[in-house]
């Protein structure tokens, strides 16, 4: 990664020596360029980053919050899913059966190392709860609305029970399209800018 001198493809054995070996702007960077579904989009030329995708599920689950969200909480949403960054790989669920125990491990490692750097709180099992809802809620929206999966397809292929959002939660936050996918450079500069916000101190 860019300034870090561990690269992505490193990741397994160079944050094991170094765990906070990473940059705020490497992560963002990272992010950007890990696309969720595959890479794939019905939008020409633009997959659907993680960055921007932890942007959405903090901006729906800050929606869901009752008297808002304390400072770390919307930390940890935010970074829900920074190990993908950090490994340059969102892994589609049908694949991860056959990748086993030691991939399992190695995200686990990783998401460890993004808590302790950034100072997470523990997940409660009602804030694990009302995440995963969010989370799940912008999967169905992103299959439709991004990867070209139909409704019924939602439901009876990838198994996702929840509705279809037809809101986009970012795009009045950032007067954009809806759904449509950002250029990475433009998710990372938003998702380093949130993250900063963020940090602690």
């Amino acid at each position: 990664m860019p300034g870090s001198g561990c690269p992505p493809a490193a990741a397994s054995t160079c944050w094991r020596r170094r765990p906070f070996d990473w940059t705020d702007e490497d992560l963002a960077i990272g992010l950007s360029r890990t696309f969720r579904w595959g890479g794939h989009s019905t939008w020409p030329g633009a997959p659907l980053s993680v960055a921007q995708h932890s942007l959405a599920v903090l901006a729906l689950r800050r929606a869901k919050a009752r008297g808002g969200l304390a400072q770390a909480e919307a930390r940890r949403e935010l970074l829900h899913d920074a190990e993908e960054g950090l490994l340059g790989f969102d892994c589609i669920s049908p694949l991860k059966p056959f990748l086993g125990t030691g991939f399992a491990a190695l995200q686990d490692r990783l998401s460890a190392a993004v808590a302790l750097r950034y100072a997470l709180p523990a997940w409660t099992p009602e804030a694990k709860r009302v995440h995963k809802s969010c989370d799940i809620a912008l999967a169905a929206a992103e299959a439709v609305h991004v990867a070209g999966w139909t409704r019924e397809e939602v439901r009876g292929t990838l198994g996702i029970r929840a509705a279809v959002l037809a809101a986009d939660p970012l795009a009045a936050l950032y007067d954009s399209e809806p759904w449509r996918p950002w250029p990475p450079e433009l998710a990372a500069e938003r998702f380093l800018i949130s993250l900063k916000r963020l940090s602690p101190g």
